[in-house]
């Protein structure tokens, strides 16, 4: 039975920990294993606490959960060790929060993997390419470029792609992510060393991607989706480490480059929902208890959970040769506007990172070393200087960790540093976060509006 409390009884386990830190004591929901925190600035902290007074306010909210109370109820799933972390984008999503993280002890037997902790949209994520371009070389002509960015890369709910794929490629791709496209032609060689995983997920298994699944995703390859998903000509606006910047061809102020952000489409919204059905037979099967429905889990080592993380995986490789394919139609359709080649507009790719995924890592808990399954819904891996799991490029720097933002503002380039792996097992936030949720933007904002905002900035 639910227990209903007041506003100020839910903030007596709420705790400031430091100036953007808040902590989540046991106690906020029942059986915590551990505590749960989350990172804000001021104007996410009070978006985060009016989302718990409202809740308070009307505990049926048609279901809805806010994100404090996910943290807290993914702090009481089996096996987690640290602490449930809330990122600094955090907002309510499905079973886990998105800008969530959470990691799971793969020695202990009862640990489980989640679908909600990886999100419906597996491997969303970030492409940043660079130019020699500069804005003024681009001013004159975005409309073209504009245009040939949209006759060259499909966009919408329903867009099909323009990469041709067989019943046969379909497969290899599941298997081989990037390997696939760079044997295709569709990859520059360099482009794989510049990919987290390295484009490619080994434990993937095509026979655990479903038949629907893969008839979804068969049309889908190399189109941008719709929702948040973009394709977007960038200026570099300010630049904070030239060190770094310029490991990574950032070379200075008005260079032009291009952001890619997109997932695995319908294929990984059907590999995640064939895989809660499977999941919600287990919990019963295993007497496994949650919080929330919607954090249907199985055990890691159970025939449902090494199905879900091999298909998983499949759908992460489809979404890492989705946006290897979107990348070579933006080198095309950039050259194209500029009558030359990708090559001789050094359209290199800076970095790629996965926003939705479950990763088995090594993390140091209380001073050993131990392997986890992580979960990142929302979030994006941000390992150190000298992690051996990042490029040569950038051991010195640290990883790039590619933020996206929301239309008409910055998007940002970080690194990733020890703080961050101590903390958060070298995780940050994904993207400019979500202040209302889709559905309240659609009521609230005109779109004329918007693009006259758009167009006067």
């Amino acid at each position: 039975m639910t227990t209903i409390r007041t506003y100020q009884e839910e903030l007596k386990f709420i705790e400031k920990i430091d100036k953007n830190c808040w902590k989540i004591k046991k106690g906020f929901v029942p059986n915590m294993q551990v505590e749960g925190c989350f990172y804000v600035n001021d104007v996410l902290e009070r978006l985060m606490f009016d989302e718990l007074r409202n809740a308070c306010r009307n505990p049926g909210m048609g279901g809805f959960l806010p994100g404090m109370k996910q943290i807290a109820n993914v702090a009481a799933l089996p096996g987690i060790v640290h602490k449930s972390v809330g990122l600094p984008d955090v907002h309510s999503g499905y079973g886990f929060a998105i800008g969530n993280m959470a990691a799971f002890d793969m020695s202990n037997p009862d640990s489980v993997v989640s679908p909600g902790g990886v999100g419906f949209d597996i491997n969303c994520g970030v492409r940043l390419l660079r130019t020699n371009l500069c804005e003024k070389d681009v001013q004159p002509v975005k409309e073209q470029l504009a245009q040939s960015m949209f006759d060259h890369i499909p966009v919408g709910v329903g867009s099909k792609g323009v990469i041709p794929m067989t019943a046969r490629d379909l497969e290899e791709a599941l298997e081989m992510g990037m390997d696939w496209s760079l044997r295709e032609g569709y990859a520059w060689a360099e482009d794989k060393e510049h990919c987290e995983e390295f484009g490619r997920m080994l434990q993937a298994d095509p026979n655990k991607v479903s038949p629907r699944a893969k008839k979804r995703g068969l049309p889908q390859l190399g189109t941008l989706g719709a929702g948040n998903h973009y394709a977007e000509i960038q200026v570099v606006d300010e630049i904070y480490d030239s060190h770094a910047s310029k490991k990574m061809g950032i070379d200075f102020v008005g260079q032009v480059c291009v952001m890619i952000h997109s997932g695995s489409r319908g294929l990984g919204h059907q590999v995640a929902t064939d895989a809660l059905v499977q999941m919600e037979k287990a919990m019963k099967r295993d007497k496994i208890e949650v919080n929330d429905r919607q954090l249907a889990c199985a055990k890691i080592t159970s025939q449902e959970g090494q199905d879900y993380l091999k298909g998983m995986a499949g759908a992460a490789n489809y979404a890492f040769v989705n946006r290897t394919s979107m990348c070579f139609l933006t080198r095309q359709a950039v050259a194209k506007v500029f009558n030359t080649t990708p090559d001789d507009l050094d359209m290199h790719m800076i970095y790629d990172v996965s926003h939705n995924i479950a990763k088995i890592e090594q993390h140091i808990i209380d001073g050993k070393e131990k392997t986890l399954l992580v979960h990142r819904k929302g979030s994006t891996r941000a390992f150190p200087p000298h992690h051996p799991l990042i490029p040569v490029d950038y051991q010195m720097t640290g990883q790039p960790v590619l933020i996206g933002g929301t239309m008409g503002t910055c998007s940002y380039v970080l690194t990733g540093t020890d703080e961050g792996m101590s903390r958060t097992f070298g995780t940050t936030c994904h993207g400019a976060g979500r202040a209302w949720s889709r559905a309240k933007s659609r009521r609230n904002l005109d779109y004329h509006d918007v693009l006259s905002k758009l167009a006067d900035q």
